[in-house]
């Protein structure tokens, strides 16, 4: 203990270099953010000059990277008692916590005023919302307090579609929305997938999330009820034929898939996290799943079953 204390003591003492910056971003969550951000923008009807459509996709990147920079930094010393989160910036005493601070409010700013010079007041007012959403109401108030944190807090993670559309149309528009109602019921089984093999690190770190305070029966069994509405999710743009043949048969074989691994983790009694063998590779997969419904989204717009009425 007194040598890691020292370490970090050590470490202090040198600046913090642009990789550090860069990890606190949080550049792997940066890019689903981005793509899911891109192909609303793509699927969006209406036309955007790809100079523009290049600096919205970035704000929104910026806008991601500072909700991770300034969560990192309100989360420091929780990130220090968590083996996975140790070696961030913050933690491992590379980086001061005002210079984290600092660097993610003038990114959100700038993020907000370029979206809105660039493109529209509307995708700049989400930006804004989804920004302020993930740090004051998902990471200071549910996070440390609510079981049902990543339930609620799932929205943080589902605006990008919906500020990517607004980019285009300078509206709202149900397809989007449908979208993000898909991102916000996948959070829980994926969130609690990965909860369950991390679960100590939680506990640990006075995290209540669900399998640390309900315990691993009730996480299992949230995580296939939760499975089941994002299937409904998913299923809803081709039945409300705001898609197309192409979306619905993506959607529902990707998600039979999802399905069949989030069953059975629901029907094991493992609490080994090295046994965690599903739980990891739902976890994984719940990730190619989003990646695969917002592709098959684009893919179906522009092959011609996408969304040109609406």
């Amino acid at each position: 203990m007194a040598l890691d204390s020292e370490a970090r003591a050590n470490a202090a003492l040198l600046p913090a270099d642009w990789r550090d910056f860069v990890a606190l971003t949080k550049p792997r969550v940066m890019t689903l953010v981005v793509f899911t951000g891109l192909c609303g923008l793509l699927v969006a009807p209406g036309h955007i000059s790809p100079i523009l459509a290049f600096t919205a996709i970035l704000c929104i990147a910026l806008g991601a990277g500072a909700a991770g920079a300034l969560n990192q930094w309100y989360e420091a010393d929780r990130d220090a008692a968590m083996k996975r989160t140790a070696k961030r910036p913050l933690p491992a005493g590379r980086m001061e916590k005002q210079s984290a601070l600092h660097f993610g409010v003038g990114l959100s700013v700038f993020s907000v005023l370029l979206m809105g010079l660039a493109t529209n007041v509307l995708a700049a007012a989400i930006l804004a919302v989804s920004i302020l959403f993930y740090v004051f109401i998902y990471t200071i108030w549910l996070k440390p307090r609510t079981v049902q944190n990543i339930v609620i807090g799932g929205a943080a993670g589902a605006f990008p579609p919906l500020i990517g559309w607004a980019a285009v149309t300078g509206d709202v528009a149900p397809l989007p929305i449908a979208l993000f109602a898909i991102t916000f019921f996948w959070t829980p089984p994926h969130f609690w997938a990965l909860a369950l093999f991390v679960r100590m690190d939680y506990a640990n770190a006075g995290i209540p999330m669900l399998p640390v305070v309900s315990g691993e029966a009730v996480t299992r069994r949230q995580i296939l009820f939760y499975t089941a509405i994002m299937g409904a999710a998913a299923l809803a743009p081709v039945l409300l034929q705001l898609t197309g043949v192409i979306y619905g048969l993506t959607a529902l074989v990707a998600t039979a898939v999802f399905a069949a691994m989030a069953m059975q983790v629901a029907l094991r009694r493992e609490s080994d996290p090295a046994q965690m063998q599903p739980e990891k590779r739902l976890f994984k997969y719940s990730l190619l799943y989003l990646f695969l419904i917002y592709a098959a989204v684009v893919v179906d717009h522009w092959v011609g079953y996408g969304v040109s009425s609406v």
